[in-house]
């Protein structure tokens, strides 16, 4: 019996290890995190940007530190949760999944420049949210396809063709 969505004669769908899939995810999330932190520090020490908080805050600035650590983990996750979700439902998944990371990525490029910021601060933020998204997507659409298992179609019911005489 076919689905009304597949031809008959079409390959089955990949299945998916949703497991390995999850796990990628967490490690991307950890990535990302370390990313943001790692971003901070060297903007802040390297350039002497201001980047989410002003100077007095020290080195690990405030609590906004640890919060955009952990919204870039939380992106991976969500990204996470999109690609596993574009593989169950839809065709040609990772197209569509590369389109949202991209839009995505300039959205968040975008966002410090509506700010009051410094000029620098804009931009190196800019610049770090667009190393964030190209972490984020290169590293979960690796994993998405990693975690794809090709179905092995049923053997054909028809015998096998006789060895050729010699």
């Amino acid at each position: 019996m076919t689905t009304p969505y597949r031809p008959a004669g079409s390959p089955p769908r990949p299945a998916l290890n949703t497991g390995r899939l999850w796990a990628g995810g967490a490690a991307t999330a950890a990535v990302a995190a370390l990313i943001a932190i790692c971003g901070i520090l060297f903007g802040r020490g390297i350039f002497d940007v201001e980047i989410l908080a002003p100077k007095g805050e020290g080195v690990w600035g405030d609590a906004s530190t640890g919060w955009y650590a952990v919204g870039a983990g939380v992106a991976a996750l969500l990204a996470t949760g999109l690609v596993q979700l574009l593989i169950l439902t839809t065709p040609r998944p990772m197209r569509f999944f590369g389109w949202v990371i991209g839009l995505a990525t300039v959205a968040a490029m975008l966002a410090p420049f509506v700010t009051d910021a410094s000029r620098g601060s804009r931009f190196y933020t800019a610049g770090l949210n667009l190393v964030l998204g190209i972490a984020i997507g290169t590293l979960v659409a690796g994993v998405a396809k990693s975690a794809l298992r090709p179905v092995l179609a049923a053997p054909s019911m028809r015998p096998a063709p006789p060895p050729p005489y010699r």
